[in-house]
């Protein structure tokens, strides 16, 4: 495979690859970012060649990851998933991983913090539910712990119950207690606050309706 540069040309259809000659027969493709590297007339051994096939596949995943990005951040887990879903070589895995944290673009700790952020504002949960969802990002426990503690449950489960109260608000307490427990339950909050949070919000039914009456 080693030889000379003969010839490079671009792909017909995808303006960013390029085909490269050595010794006047096509032997590789790259990207043009890798191709910028490369002149007419240079000699490439077989392990540069393969050098360069690893560069490319490391810019092409590079890019590609960009992408995935871009809808929301994403945890260090997420992308090595995301990276063998897409069977980009293994050896360029931590290329990728290491250019995307330098870019400030992968940040475990930021991630973190923007999923329990985001799960306060638009759907509050419980530490246990939280841990949880963490974990199948891919992140460690002891960051998990880390920020979990900052999390007030209490106040979590009053905003998530005080939303759902309204769709329950017709029915009686017995049932408004049944139905408000399992779905407390399901947003992952632990026995006590959610006793807590429902003897507050039946109270506060019972003071709505005395005033009405």
């Amino acid at each position: 495979m080693a030889g000379e540069i003969t010839d490079i040309k671009a792909q017909r259809g995808k303006k960013r690859r390029v085909n490269v000659y050595l010794d006047g027969e096509y032997t590789f493709s790259v990207g043009t970012m890798v191709a910028a590297l490369l002149r007419r007339g240079d000699s490439l051994s077989d392990e540069e060649i393969e050098e360069l096939q690893i560069q490319d596949s490391v810019q092409t995943a590079y890019d590609r990851t960009l992408q995935y990005l871009a809808y929301r951040p994403r945890s260090t887990g997420e992308v090595r998933r995301y990276l063998r879903e897409k069977r980009v070589p293994e050896q360029a895995h931590e290329q990728v991983l290491e250019r995307l944290s330098s870019a400030g673009l992968l940040d475990d700790l930021a991630f973190v913090q923007y999923w329990v952020e985001n799960r306060e504002t638009f759907r509050p949960r419980g530490r246990r539910l939280l841990r949880q969802e963490l974990r199948q990002k891919g992140i460690g426990n002891e960051l998990i712990a880390e920020t979990l503690r900052e999390v007030d449950e209490e106040k979590s489960a009053g905003r998530a119950a005080l939303k759902q109260g309204r769709r329950y608000a017709h029915l009686d307490d017995e049932v408004f207690r049944q139905k408000m427990y399992s779905f407390l339950r399901r947003r992952g909050f632990a026995y006590e606050v959610i006793r807590e949070t429902i003897s507050r919000l039946l109270h506060q039914r019972r003071e709505e309706g005395a005033e009405r009456s």
